[in-house]
């Protein structure tokens, strides 16, 4: 489910929706270590425990368990993942997924049920709108002040 609702979702995003699935982690599968990968889509239903490293897109399922440092493009997560994430276009936390840890995103989708603890830093969007100039003009003490 997670798979077809994060291929629908990015066909909006262009570039992504064409990504070729490139492996499975299924439940019974234990990866610890280094995985890397350039491009493509992996999706995690098994437990994997170290770093992640890719340019491609991470679906973790209802069944994914990952306790990682994790760099990717996009990741969608129904299962658990316990670790740092920066996602440089998007994260999304499905109805039953759980992130303990922090997080750095550009776009941040959490749907009902799903579950967030940690810190999430968001870079600021282009300054295209009059208010949001002006905020990436401020010192960030100054924005925290004005919000």
């Amino acid at each position: 489910m997670a798979f077809s609702f994060l291929k629908s979702r990015l066909h909006h995003q262009g570039e992504l929706a064409d990504q070729e699935m490139i492996a499975f982690f299924e439940p019974g599968v234990d990866l610890e270590g280094k995985l890397s990968f350039s491009t493509g889509l992996i999706r995690a239903n098994g437990h994997i425990k170290g770093e992640i490293h890719c340019e491609g897109t991470i679906v973790v399922g209802d069944q994914g368990d990952i306790e990682a440092e994790i760099h990717t493009k996009a990741i969608s997560i129904g299962g658990k993942v316990k670790g740092t994430i920066h996602a440089g276009e998007s994260l999304e936390i499905k109805e039953h997924g759980v992130v303990l840890g922090d997080i750095d995103t550009p776009c941040l989708i959490v749907e009902p049920g799903g579950y967030f603890s940690g810190r999430c830093h968001m870079p600021p969007p282009e300054p295209s709108h009059p208010i949001l100039a002006e905020l990436a003009s401020k010192p960030q003490a100054d924005q925290e002040r004005s919000l």
